[in-house]
């Protein structure tokens, strides 16, 4: 391709209406705004939840309370009772290993163990967080807790 063989590129999007040229064209004398009016004047304004006097949709509803953080961190809670019934004596339960079972669906889940039951048995544990009560269970049992580094990207 040369330079003398480039053409005109086509036109980025549909070509503006041309109004008040006559009744012919479909958009004479009223140029589309119809009759009288707050629309047909020039310059008019509606603000987008105007609804002709009527009290608008976002009157009518109830506000919303709070907010939702943006960025915060949604774990993935594994009570120690869980851990226990599935796990057998000495595994090392890593991420691997709970996405394996089904307990999270990917390896980069968070994951937070709790500590709601008793643990029969010793377990090493590789989890993002893990309160104190579990970790105090784990270690109570001769197993160790491992925090692993949460991977936000």
């Amino acid at each position: 391709m040369k330079l003398h063989e480039l053409g005109a590129s086509l036109p980025s999007g549909p070509n503006r209406k041309r109004v008040g040229r006559g009744t012919g064209s479909g958009r004479g004398k009223t140029c589309g705004r119809g009759t009288k009016g707050q629309g047909s004047r020039s310059g008019h304004k509606f603000h987008p939840t105007f609804e002709g006097g009527q009290l608008p949709l976002v009157k009518r509803l109830p506000k919303l309370r709070g907010f939702k953080r943006y960025g915060k961190v949604a774990y993935t809670p594994i009570n120690l009772d869980e851990l226990g019934a599935v796990f057998p004596e000495g595994t090392e339960v890593t991420l691997q290993v709970l996405a394996d079972v089904g307990f999270i669906s990917n390896t980069r889940e968070p994951v937070v163990v709790l500590g709601r039951g008793e643990l029969p048995h010793r377990l090493s544990l590789h989890a993002h967080r893990c309160s104190r009560a579990a970790r105090e269970a784990v270690l109570a049992q001769g197993g160790t807790v491992t925090i692993e580094a949460l991977d936000r990207a």
